[in-house]
């Protein structure tokens, strides 16, 4: 079995981190699939995603010893993936990671056979979910559902693409059912 990267991004208000939630606790237990931990420089959050936490600093110092395979800036924070996450590849399990769209061509440099996950939702879904929250003003909101629908893959990049405009068990099904297309998908 030959192991492959799965990176899934998608805007703020898209739902990204509830339809991997979903995924996560819809696949056998037994899967060769690992996800891969991320390192941010955010302090660690009840319910939140479980990475490790980092300050700035601390990250710079990992990033300069070159202890992450991946990494990016994203909303005035620093990801990571370290090196030993992505290690499941080479025993040929699949590793999802989750990711950020601007990052992709420097993702795709590294792993030119990674699958793209493209999580998204429709314009006015994303507006209503942003504001929502309540953390952005009008013109921020605007800004980000513009980058949204101004995202392009780059050409060639094998990818899904999941609208999460309804339920999360559809958007669900409709992951789970393209990752099962994937050829060498091991669930």
């Amino acid at each position: 079995m030959t192991g492959r990267l799965v990176y899934c991004m998608g805007p703020s208000g898209a739902g990204k981190d509830s339809l991997l939630d979903w995924l996560r606790q819809h696949l056998p237990a037994s899967s060769p699939v690992h996800w891969a931990r991320r390192t941010i420089s955010r302090p660690a959050t009840p319910g939140g995603e479980a990475h490790e936490s980092v300050d700035d600093s601390t990250f710079a110092q990992l990033r300069d010893a070159h202890a992450f395979a991946l990494h990016w800036d994203a909303n005035d924070l620093h990801y990571g993936v370290r090196h030993s996450e992505l290690e499941p590849l080479r025993r040929g399990d699949w590793v999802l990671v989750n990711g950020s769209r601007a990052y992709l061509p420097q993702a795709l440099q590294q792993f030119p056979d990674l699958v793209a996950v493209h999580i998204t939702a429709s314009p006015d879904v994303l507006r209503q979910r942003l504001a929502a929250r309540g953390r952005e003003t009008a013109q921020q909101i605007e800004a980000r559902v513009q980058r949204a629908v101004s995202f392009q893959l780059p050409p060639h990049t094998a990818a899904i693409e999941v609208r999460n405009d309804n339920a999360l068990d559809d958007a669900g099904r409709a992951l789970l059912h393209a990752l099962q297309q994937l050829p060498g998908w091991p669930a």
